[in-house]
């Protein structure tokens, strides 16, 4: 099969568009975003509020015109878009299968990009027992209802989670009509960082910490829930359940591919340069680690749309990788491989690490068995941790870290 494209970038989102536009910059020829949507954008699309695009334009956009805003500069930077395009199976050398309004094709380039971003779990994969009714939806399938046909499946609902993203449906709610009734986090902590979390309560919502939701109840749509706190339940009426948070990258692809997924991520394996376990594709975005905001993939997509313009200018073989090893309560460690490099290339310069529960302890770097950073503090679940990728990693055949709780 003749090459289509020198990049075919997989996902029209923030990060996706970003690498696309770098590529354009540094003089890649051409470039083709698969979006499966009719737009591009991705999730903030989805948005009827801001902010979005100060790190990337220096302005704030809503949702749909950021979405707007980045097919106008896709469309001046010259990047093929085509919408309605999903990807369904990768090969090892580059060929993609993809199913359109056209009907099912290959395509191949010299690099893949792939920038798919993550999803909320639904109630399925949150194994929440109880009816069901109508009314039960994620975060995603709310800001639809109410970008594109204008509608709130709710007026009382109550909220589960306190990552950011809960307090952006709290916001979408309060703006079309709709007052939850209580917003619910499982964990004693919240999850977004003050002052942010203090949202819900200074406009009156009640957020209980150490809560979990054990049932729903309704027939034809949600009536009712139980919440469990402290060993003791109470029934609240409601008429929707909004599940927010809990995101896992869109990276079923790479699942059953020969590259697999990095288990603590649930997304590809990558290199300080973006570049993944077969050398022909790169990965950017949310899809890497859920989930970091807008602006965030954007900067990351665009780091590594230029580390993929090099590695197509330089021509050199990529060599073998090491993977960059965690202990428990340390959840993943991003990027989650590192092969040999000029770090000026790089798209990475700090490794980016989740852990799963608080922890109060010691966070060290170990490189071929000798320590070479360390930090002792609180660490919380969901929250980046930054850590400088040192210039000898790169040429080191053991790197890993580990926490010693206190």
């Amino acid at each position: 099969m003749n090459m289509l494209a020198d990049v075919i970038v997989i996902g029209g989102g923030p990060s996706g568009v970003a690498a696309a536009l770098e590529l354009r910059r540094q003089g890649v020829e051409k470039v083709i975003i698969l979006e499966r949507e009719p737009y591009l954008g991705g999730a903030t699309r989805h948005c009827s509020h801001s902010p979005f695009g100060m790190l990337e334009f220096g302005r704030v956009y809503f949702g749909e015109s950021y979405g707007r805003k980045l097919e106008d500069e896709a469309a001046k930077a010259g990047v093929e878009v085509r919408t309605g395009y999903s990807v369904v199976d990768l090969e090892d050398d580059g060929t993609l299968r993809v199913t359109s309004p056209h009907g099912v094709e290959e395509m191949r380039a010299s690099r893949i990009l792939y920038a798919t971003g993550a999803r909320e779990k639904p109630r399925s994969a949150r194994l929440i027992t109880g009816d069901r009714p109508i009314g039960v939806v994620t975060t995603g399938t709310l800001q639809s209802y109410v970008a594109f046909h204008g509608l709130m499946p709710f007026r009382k609902p109550v909220i589960v989670g306190s990552e950011l993203v809960a307090l952006s449906a709290t916001l979408t709610c309060l703006m079309h009509g709709a007052r939850p009734v209580a917003v619910l986090e499982p964990r004693p902590h919240a999850l977004a960082r003050a002052p942010l979390t203090w949202f819900p309560t200074l406009v009156g919502i009640p957020f209980h910490r150490g809560t979990e939701l054990v049932d729903i109840k309704g027939r034809t749509r949600v009536e009712a829930v139980t919440i469990r706190k402290n060993g003791s339940e109470q029934t609240l009426e409601c008429d929707g359940v909004l599940l927010t948070g809990q995101f896992t990258p869109e990276s079923s692809l790479f699942l059953k591919s020969t590259m697999g997924i990095d288990r603590g991520s649930d997304g590809p394996k990558v290199d300080q340069s973006g570049r993944t376990v077969n050398p022909i594709f790169f990965a950017a975005g949310n899809v890497l680690r859920a989930v970091e905001t807008g602006g965030w993939a954007f900067c990351e997509g665009r780091a590594v749309g230029k580390s993929l313009a090099s590695d197509l200018q330089s021509g050199i073989k990529a060599s073998d990788h090491v993977p960059v090893t965690h202990d428990d309560p340390i959840k993943l460690v991003m990027p989650s491989i590192l092969r040999r490099a000029d770090t000026t290339s790089a798209a990475f310069n700090q490794f980016q690490l989740r852990v799963t529960r608080r922890v109060k302890g010691r966070l060290s770097l170990e490189i071929d068995g000798k320590e070479v950073w360390s930090s002792r503090k609180v660490w919380m679940p969901e929250r980046r941790i930054l850590v400088p990728i040192p210039p000898q990693a790169l040429s080191a055949q053991a790197v890993g870290f580990r926490i010693v709780e206190d």
